[in-house]
């Protein structure tokens, strides 16, 4: 064979490769039918869902390792708000390599919007055989509508209630598609989150009772004090005073939406608590609070504040990876 022929060979052999990764990797779809649990009657009527079905897109990621797939998904927010990026979801799924049956796990992302930590938490539950949901809350990443300043945590304390309880009925689809994998366990299922992601996690953990196991990062309840005596979000109380409200009424207004008002439902399941004792954007008050209210389970207190605790955050991520393995193993 001359090198001519060898160089069409190879090339030809390369492109039907690349065809096959291309095929491997085109995008499957579905639908997911969503039954509520069988005791949806604790959920707060804000948060309910009714059976129904709802179509799904998932469509691989190429990655290297060996030990992990990783894929896009996405799927219709139970929520039709005026921006129409902010009405799908957007996730991303860590699946270990392997039949299973794995447990699952919702992860939710930090106030600021940076998506690495939560990828590097799928990454080490999925390299540990916990199939990880990366999920994107409202207003965040691809989910945002360019020019427009609506987010999910505002000044305006209506559209933050507004903001979270769409959320929390995201992540309750998150959590039916998650569980509806042939590879997942649907018995063991759990949520996590750090800082405004532990805080959704455990408003979404009281209105979804098929997460068995909770495990909370640097999150508070109360959180209409937070308004007030949080060092980053005083502006929130300081403008609500000085449109003629007073802090009990915010506090009101946003109780639909504090963890610790629906904490006895979830009462019974399997709880651990990071929190940082010299916390300066969640006061110390605030995650005691919602201990309380969450039956008082197991909490660590890291020496240092809300950033500063982040040196931490591996033995917390290591402790999380035992606890939400199998029960039993």
């Amino acid at each position: 064979m001359t090198r001519r022929a060898t160089g069409l060979f190879l090339g030809l052999f390369l492109f039907l490769c690349y065809q096959a990764t291309l095929a491997a990797q085109e995008t499957r779809t579905g639908e997911i039918e969503y039954q509520p649990a069988e005791n949806e009657a604790i959920v707060p009527e804000q948060f309910h869902l009714d059976a129904h079905t709802f179509p799904f897109e998932q469509t691989p990621v190429e990655t290297v390792s060996k030990k992990i797939e990783i894929s896009n998904v996405t799927f219709p927010s139970p929520v039709e708000t005026p921006y129409e990026n902010n009405n799908t979801v957007y996730c991303e799924y860590f699946r270990p390599k392997g039949e299973g049956p794995f447990p699952g796990v919702v992860v939710l992302h930090i106030l600021g919007g940076d998506f690495d930590l939560s990828r590097l938490m799928c990454r080490e539950f999925s390299y540990n055989g916990i199939a990880s949901l990366f999920v994107k809350l409202p207003y965040y990443g691809p989910r945002a509508t360019p020019g427009e300043e609506r987010k999910m945590i505002s000044t305006d304390p209506k559209e933050m209630v507004e903001g979270m309880t769409q959320a929390v009925l995201d992540i309750r689809r998150a959590g039916a598609w998650l569980g509806a994998q042939e590879e997942v366990d649907a018995n063991q299922l759990g949520i996590t989150g750090i800082s405004l992601g532990g805080i959704t996690s455990a408003l979404a953990a009281t209105a979804e009772p098929r997460f068995k196991k909770i495990g909370l990062l640097l999150a508070g309840g109360d959180i209409g004090q937070i308004g007030f005596d949080s060092e980053e979000f005083s502006e929130i109380g300081k403008q609500w005073l000085e449109n003629g409200g007073t802090r009990e009424e915010l506090i009101e207004l946003v109780r639909p939406v504090d963890p610790v008002t629906y904490g006895k439902n979830v009462h019974g399941r399997k709880i651990i608590m990071f929190n940082a004792k010299s916390d300066e954007l969640i006061p110390k008050a605030c995650p005691e609070s919602l201990w309380k209210s969450f039956g008082e389970p197991e909490i660590t207190w890291w020496a240092g504040g809300h950033v500063t605790s982040g040196r931490f955050i591996f033995d917390g991520l290591g402790r999380l990876v035992e606890f939400f393995q199998p029960d039993g193993s």
